[in-house]
């Protein structure tokens, strides 16, 4: 068996879901942290990029959380925050400043808000905020993008499918995430022989790229429940033939693991009629775009989505997968769930710390459990609160000492 892609987590585990440890309801008092040793025995530098929309919002919730997670397993952060984005575009006039890029790579791991927002969309596209964060991934190297999609128990009449449907979804979606069409060249404008201005894009993939998405997708699906579907367009995309032979040539090192391929617009079909056929799913950069938004509505909300991002060495990049919603920015509206999963993503895939990561998990799980919603995902019978106030809750869950309820 050829050996396993070593990615740049310190403890690679691909798999996510979240774990009940013991939290009770006492609140921990403001400005205190209790801590578990007196003095750190680990310390890590944090970029948080909180970029634009709610991101300023989701990020400050998920580092209070991160303070208080790490301060109870004697990890001690250094956090240093820099532009990107429109953010980045009106202080320094690009949307990647050599300086953030500089010290997301300088530092452990990296967490993003969100970028973008209507006031500059109509930039040119290299002076587009998005086009930040293709150049951050970039720049990272971080080419395998892991999205779960859990349905709650708490909230599984949040998910806009029948509770028969939604009730026990559990899967992973791994995204190439630094090629494809998003990135193949030649690319531009031009006109067609009539005239006409045309744009066109590559969807162009080599066979190493597909080979190292194809193996950390097997060895996600490994420590899941060993199924594994790749998602391609083979019967109509040449760059898809490659993908499914490429992954199929890999399935022979993995014979634990059950492959199954299926072309992307069943998928999506899929995805709403049975979504729990699927455990691992494995697609290039633009069917992984998609399909992992349409997974989240399953769950109820793409405000519960965290995602983590990750390559062969170097920070990970972790930063929840809605979008910066500037129509609820600076209204106490955005839900920080996602944001602060991927922090427990961070801890987990980024620095190898499980216990951490366990806490947040367990908190996110306790406060659904006490009946805290957002707007987004509220429901009759549950309490409605803002931004702020569902980070406190998830702190005093953190903080406590009884068994989260499910």
């Amino acid at each position: 068996m050829a050996a396993c892609l070593q990615l740049n987590a310190k403890s690679f585990r691909p798999y996510f879901r979240l774990n009940s440890v013991s939290v009770s309801k006492q609140s921990p008092k403001p400005g205190r942290i209790r801590c578990a040793t007196t003095t750190p025995s680990k310390r890590y530098t944090i970029t948080l990029l909180p970029g634009d929309g709610i991101g300023p919002e989701v990020i400050s919730v998920a580092t209070n959380v991160l303070k208080l997670a790490g301060s109870l397993e004697g990890i001690e952060f250094k956090f240093q925050e820099m532009p990107v984005g429109g953010a980045a575009l009106d202080l320094t006039g690009v949307p990647l400043p050599e300086e953030t890029l500089s010290a997301a790579k300088q530092s452990d791991a990296v967490l993003l808000g969100a970028i973008g927002g209507y006031k500059w969309d109509k930039n040119e596209k290299h002076l587009k905020p998005e086009t930040g964060l293709l150049q951050l991934r970039a720049g990272l190297k971080v080419f395998a993008n892991l999205r779960p999609a859990t349905v709650l128990p708490q909230l599984v009449d949040a998910s806009t499918l029948k509770k028969e449907v939604a009730e026990g979804v559990d899967l992973m979606v791994v995204r190439e995430l630094t090629g494809g069409i998003y990135f193949g060249k030649p690319r531009g404008f031009s006109k067609n022989e009539n005239g006409e201005e045309i744009g066109f894009n590559t969807e162009v993939y080599a066979a190493y790229e597909i080979d190292r998405i194809a193996r950390v997708a097997f060895e996600t699906a490994r420590k899941r429940r060993g199924k594994l579907c790749s998602v391609d367009k083979a019967n109509v995309l040449e760059a898809s033939i490659l993908w499914r032979n490429r992954v199929t040539a890999i399935a022979s090192e993995y014979p634990d693991v059950e492959l199954s391929h299926m072309y992307v617009d069943n998928a999506a079909m899929q995805l709403v009629r049975n979504p729990k056929q699927f455990d691992t799913i494995v697609t290039n950069n633009i069917f992984g775009d998609i399909l992992s938004d349409e997974a989240s509505m399953i769950t109820g909300s793409i405000g519960m989505l965290p995602s983590a991002s990750l390559g062969e060495s170097g920070p990970g990049l972790f930063e929840p997968i809605h979008g910066s919603a500037p129509d609820i920015a600076g209204q106490d509206k955005a839900n920080p769930l996602a944001t602060v999963l991927s922090a427990a993503m961070l801890l987990k895939y980024g620095l190898g710390e499980e216990d951490a990561a366990k806490r947040i998990e367990a908190a996110v799980l306790d406060t659904l459990s006490r009946g805290y919603r957002t707007v987004d995902i509220h429901s009759d019978g549950n309490k409605l609160v803002g931004c702020k106030e569902m980070g406190e809750e998830v702190l005093k869950s953190v903080d406590s000492q009884v068994p989260a309820p499910v």
